[in-house]
C-alpha cells in the first residue's frame, strides 16, 4: 500500500516500521487512521518517536483500532494508575525483575487474548540499554518445514496464566497454528511464559516440540530491535507476533505506561 496521509519506514524484512507525520497529540483525520491500521496489520508492531503524550491521548489512539481491556493477571510487575485502563511500567535501581524478559504473547493464558498493546516510554536509560525484542509468527510459520506444519496441524495447547501471574490467572487452550482474523495468514501460537504443553500427547513429546518451536520463533531471521528514545511508542499486533524486553540497565530508570486493546475473538486454528 502506498501512504499518503502518514510516513511508513521499514525496521526489517519482516516486522516492524516507525511511523512519521502524525502528530499523536491531536485527533487523527479518517485518512491516518486508515492508513495507520493498514501499517499495523502489515508491519505486526510500529513504533512512534517524539510523542509527548499524555494518558487522553494514548488511550485516544489505542481507540482507534477498538474498545480498551484490563490485564488479566492477578499479581504483576506493572502497576496500576489513576486511570484503570492505563498501567504504570516503571524500574530502578529498586527493581529486582522486569516485565517480560522471556519471549511472549501478552496474556495468551486468557480466552480472549488482547487484540495489540501499546508501550509508551517518557524516560529511558541515558546511555542506551532497555531495548524490545519483537518476531514474527508469521514468518516463523512460512519457515516451518512441511511436515512440521503438517504435524502440527490440529493440535491444541494449554496456556497457563499462573505461571507468570498467580493463582486465579485464566488457563485456556488455543490451537498451536492460528489463522489471524484480519489477514488470514498462518501463524504460530505458542510461547514461554504461558505454553505449560500441548494436549493429548505425551509430555515428553510435547516438551520437545514446545522447545524447537520456541528456539524456531526467537531466530534472529524474523525479528527487529527496537532502541527506545525518550517519549517513543511501540504498538504491537498480540495476535501474531512475540516480543521480549531486555533488561541491561540496572540500576537506570526506564518508565512509561501502556495500555492493551480488547481482543475479538478466542484464536481460531489456521
Amino acid at each position: 500500500m502506498s501512504y499518503k496521509h502518514i510516513s511508513v519506514t521499514p525496521l526489517s524484512p519482516h516486522i516492524g516500521a516507525e511511523i512519521g507525520n502524525i502528530d499523536l497529540t491531536r485527533p487523527l483525520t479518517d485518512e491516518q487512521v486508515a492508513e495507520l491500521k493498514q501499517a499495523f496489520l502489515e508491519s505486526q508492531v510500529i513504533f512512534f518517536r517524539d510523542q509527548k503524550i499524555s494518558f487522553d491521548d494514548q488511550i485516544r489512539v489505542a481507540s482507534y483500532f477498538g474498545p480498551l481491556g484490563k490485564h488479566v493477571g492477578v499479581n504483576t510487575i506493572s502497576k496500576s494508575t489513576d486511570n484503570p485502563l492505563v498501567r504504570r511500567f516503571h524500574y530502578d535501581e529498586t527493581s529486582t525483575r522486569v516485565s517480560g524478559e522471556n519471549w511472549h504473547s501478552d496474556q495468551s493464558c486468557a480466552a480472549i487474548p488482547p487484540l495489540g498493546s501499546m508501550l509508551y516510554n517518557h524516560t529511558v536509560p541515558p546511555h542506551g540499554g532497555g531495548d524490545t525484542m519483537f518476531a514474527s509468527m508469521y514468518s516463523a510459520y512460512e519457515a516451518l518445514s512441511p511436515k512440521m506444519k503438517q504435524y502440527l496441524d490440529g493440535l491444541m495447547a494449554t496456556h497457563d496464566g499462573t505461571r507468570v501471574f498467580g493463582p486465579g490467572t485464566p488457563i485456556s487452550v488455543h490451537p498451536v497454528i492460528t489463522q489471524h482474523p484480519e489477514t488470514g495468514k498462518k501463524l504460530i501460537y505458542v510461547n514461554t511464559d504461558f505454553t505449560s504443553h500441548i494436549n493429548d500427547i505425551p509430555r515428553q513429546e510435547s516438551d520437545r516440540i514446545l522447545q524447537f518451536l520456541y528456539d524456531h520463533c526467537a531466530r534472529a531471521e524474523w525479528a527487529c530491535r527496537f532502541r527506545w528514545r525518550a517519549h517513543s511508542i511501540a504498538f504491537w499486533d498480540n495476535r501474531c507476533t512475540h516480543h521480549q524486553a531486555i533488561w541491561d540497565y540496572w540500576p537506570n530508570v526506564r518508565s512509561g505506561f501502556r495500555v492493551q486493546i480488547e481482543g475479538t475473538a478466542a484464536p481460531v486454528a489456521g
